[in-house]
């Protein structure tokens, strides 16, 4: 009884806020088998480098592995090369545009150093199911699952229903990502909750193979900076592994209030006593901007350092707080003088003409802090010193002869 109450609350630490498939009672039986065995648990991740960066979004999963990875289980990082070609269909109306196998190896190659900031690498075995994906007898594969099972995925009923396209290669998708978790024999496969029907696809084949089918842990989507949809670079609504300090922070800072507990449970790794106490504080009244610099200070002391940390926060009171000027900054040159509206798009500021229009009609552009309402204005060369120009509260550069 008291080795089974044991396995149970080792099974609840490594779940977290995850749900598991079946039930956490079985994540606890896996545990125990592997203990009388004594060998690891075999846990997969898989990512399809589609991109070059990840983001905070990505962590989710990759902090999962490293609470297993820190219990000496054996980690798995599969690298789609040959699904990513493909492309996830997983919430999507339409297909995903493919990738050539150069662009999955460079992305791939990116994801590998920004994983490195979570798990220790040494103790990840890395594959590539191009490896065996682009070898597999496809014919006898599909086989062992049905059109109707395929189609049962969310997303292509609808589709179906609104007569949208669905490509053949798209219903194959799922059953590549379960053939994978055969591949390398998984216990356990971790995954976002928009990844259960792929994630189960590999608990039905498994059996055919002989294996023990794997258990499923689904996490939490993180939500984006926007506070309604998940983070992703396509939204615009991400923070980036890859962005600066500063960057990151400002981020932080701009997050709605209600993502505050959300973002502490599933991207700050703090322990649960420290969550529990925060939770208790805000409820209590404390200044959710407290709560963001913690948060911000938290995350980019993971990925740099705690110095690091308080130069970013330091510098957002600067230039936020205090309304300074940053003390660094972008710099875009003038070979002439330039119409303002030229001068936004060109430098990067505004997306159009039409946009540098609409800014400056809003109020929202400064040159050296004096507010620039005509569209028309011609900006002379500026001085040696150079000229800031800005936009809102966060966006300067200083332009320069």
């Amino acid at each position: 009884m008291e080795n089974t109450l044991q396995f149970l609350a080792e099974a609840r630490e490594l779940a977290g806020s995850a749900e598991i498939l079946p039930n956490l009672q079985d994540l606890a039986a896996r545990l125990a088998q592997a203990k009388d065995a004594s060998r690891p648990l075999r846990v997969k991740f898989g990512v399809d480098p589609t991109s070059a960066n990840l983001h905070l979004g990505h962590t989710v999963g990759l902090r999962a592995l490293r609470r297993f990875q820190d219990r000496g289980h054996s980690i798995f990082l599969v690298i789609g090369g040959y699904t990513a070609q493909l492309g996830d269909p997983t919430g999507r109306n339409t297909a995903r545009p493919p990738l050539s196998a150069e662009q999955v190896a460079f992305n791939a190659a990116t994801y590998l150093n920004q994983v490195s900031l979570i798990l220790d690498m040494e103790r990840v075995t890395v594959v590539n199911n191009a490896d065996w994906l682009s070898k597999v007898d496809l014919i006898k594969l599909a086989a062992l699952v049905t059109a109707n099972q395929l189609l049962a995925k969310d997303g292509f009923a609808s589709r179906l229903e609104a007569q949208q396209p669905l490509g053949l290669h798209e219903l194959l998708y799922p059953l590549l990502q379960g053939f994978d978790s055969v591949q390398i024999e998984a216990d356990i496969e971790i995954g976002g909750t928009d990844q259960r029907f792929n994630i189960l696809m590999g608990r039905h084949l498994q059996p055919h193979f002989k294996q023990q089918p794997q258990l499923a842990m689904l996490l939490p989507l993180l939500v984006g900076m926007d506070g309604a949809r998940k983070m992703s670079k396509s939204f615009g609504n991400s923070i980036g592994l890859t962005d600066s300090p500063e960057q990151i922070f400002t981020k932080v800072m701009s997050l709605p209030d209600a993502q505050i507990v959300p973002f502490f449970e599933l991207v700050s790794g703090v322990p649960g006593e420290r969550l529990d106490a925060l939770k208790i504080e805000l409820a209590a009244g404390r200044n959710p901007k407290q709560a963001k610099e913690e948060l911000g200070r938290l995350l980019i002391t993971q990925f740099h350092n705690e110095a690091t940390a308080q130069e970013a926060a330091a510098e957002w009171n600067r230039v936020h707080s205090q309304r300074l000027v940053p003390q660094d900054m972008p710099s875009h040159k003038l070979s002439a003088a330039s119409l303002i509206v030229d001068l936004l798009k060109n430098s990067g500021l505004a997306s159009s003409k039409n946009q540098a229009r609409q800014l400056i009609a809003g109020g929202g552009v400064r040159l050296d802090g004096e507010k620039v309402s005509d569209a028309t204005a011609l900006v002379a060369l500026p001085p040696p010193a150079g000229t800031i120009l800005q936009v809102g509260r966060r966006q300067f550069i200083r332009l320069i002869a």
